[in-house]
């Protein structure tokens, strides 16, 4: 492969789920000469309009219907959203078809080295940071997988490219084969997505593969204590509390075994969680062998992600913050113990298998009322029964409106979910700026009686 030789032309293939993801792969392999069907489920109007648009590009499309019709294809190309228990998967499996995902497409096409980033938080500002590091060193260099931009998209791009960061998910591993990441980062593995596994077994063994193909020439960057297969890569770990690990956080200061380097104070990045993203980094860093004030620079200046711990107001001395990016109960537990000040949590959302009884000691004392919204706001209630006043909730704006009657200054008012957002809304970023939009049109301050 690598781009010399097309082993692609003339081979049928079918796009299995039409998000960026896919159309992205869908895009390379038109582009490539394969005969293209592409699939999903879906039939909304937009999805009717994207289906005429790439009919008009050559390519066969199918969609509202939970099968296909007919399974005559060289291989499969699902995208990391489709469950593998749909019908369509199961079917395509009964055929014998192969099957890989977009990440190994694009893998398998990208001419430069790859830095994948995995585990349950902190992939996507682990994923920029890195990027951000190389940048500042001068590098060419682009951020993508996971993160929004697809590998795919990027891989006509990379052989002018010294690097390709990609964060990837367990959904997008589960469907590798060749991918090779030149250095893997594994930050943290917590409860998540036990909606689509059958336990934290299941959905470790999937992480894992992130290590699979890598040989004794790359590197792994993992969390301390992280209980991993034998790696054939050189490994590095790093720790915000364990000080035999080679990256750690010692009173404050970010330091590569002995040697301070900065000063987490010095980054706009708060909490032990994000202290271990940026020593991931730097141990990235370190092993491209970019100078220490390349990675001061970037580090410091660089400005956390939307829907990340985001203060969007600041009213009446009351701080209103948006994690809408906390779709899991670590994510959640985190960012209520990053705050100062009694919280108003707004959580809930679709369910995805968590017990919100395992919060109980981390919400204790810190949380000083719940709003409760989405599929799961009835289970978190009954598992946070006797620890504080929690009420249900219809919506967002009634969460925000809620909270502005309670709240008081020197208090803080948090959307950090713990559940995904798809009962209620199309993504995390959509229930973020939602948020951002309902604290906006609050009645000004000086209209509050």
């Amino acid at each position: 492969m690598k781009g010399k030789e097309n082993t692609w032309e003339g081979q049928q293939v079918v796009v299995v789920g039409l998000g960026r993801s896919g159309l992205a792969a869908a895009e390379w392999l038109l582009a490539h000469g394969s005969e293209v069907t592409m699939f999903d489920e879906s039939s909304s109007p937009g999805m009717r309009e994207l289906s005429q648009r790439w009919r008009d590009r050559g390519a066969s499309v199918i969609t509202g219907v939970p099968e296909l019709p007919a399974t005559r294809f060289s291989f499969a190309l699902l995208s990391p959203g489709v469950d593998p228990r749909r019908p369509v998967v199961l079917q395509l499996k009964k055929a014998g078809i192969p099957m890989i995902g977009e990440l190994e497409l694009g893998s398998r096409a990208c001419l430069c080295p790859i830095v994948a980033v995995t585990g349950t938080n902190g992939k996507s500002t682990t994923t920029e940071l890195i990027d951000a590091i190389f940048r500042a060193a001068g590098k060419k260099s682009v951020a993508c997988g996971n993160l929004g931009r697809p590998l795919c998209e990027v891989a006509p791009l990379s052989g002018g490219l010294d690097y390709a960061v990609a964060e990837v998910s367990s959904f997008q591993l589960e469907t590798i084969e060749t991918f090779r990441p030149r250095v893997a980062v594994y930050l943290n593995l917590t409860p998540d997505h036990l909606d689509r596994y059958a336990d934290m077994r299941e959905y470790a063994a999937a992480k894992n593969r992130i290590f699979q193909n890598q040989e004794a020439g790359d590197l792994a960057v993992i969390q301390k204590g992280l209980k991993l297969p034998v790696l054939r890569a050189r490994t590095v770990t790093f720790s915000s509390n364990d000080p035999s690990a080679d990256y750690t956080l010692r009173e404050g200061w970010l330091c590569a075994g002995e040697d301070r380097v900065l000063r987490q104070d010095g980054t706009q990045l708060r909490g032990p969680h994000n202290a271990e993203n940026l020593l991931a980094a730097m141990a990235v860093a370190d092993a491209a062998k970019i100078s220490r004030e390349a990675v001061q620079k970037a580090l410091s200046a660089y400005h956390p992600l939307p829907h990340r711990c985001e203060v969007v107001a600041v009213r009446h001395g009351v701080t209103w913050v948006n994690d809408s990016k906390a779709t899991n109960l670590d994510a959640m537990v985190r960012a209520v113990a990053g705050m100062t000040g009694p919280v108003i949590l707004i959580a809930g959302g679709k369910d995805k298998g968590f017990d919100f009884a395992e919060s109980r000691s981390a919400v204790q004392g810190k949380v000083r009322a719940a709003l409760l919204l989405g599929e799961m706001a009835g289970k978190i209630e009954k598992a946070w029964t006797g620890l504080m006043p929690c009420r249900r909730v219809a919506d967002l704006g009634e969460a925000v409106r809620r909270a502005e009657e309670m709240a008081k200054a020197g208090e803080t008012v948090l959307l950090s979910p713990g559940c995904s957002s798809y009962d209620m809304f199309k993504n995390f970023e959509e229930r973020g700026e939602k948020y951002r939009q309902c604290v906006t049109a609050l009645p000004k301050e000086e209209n509050k009686q």
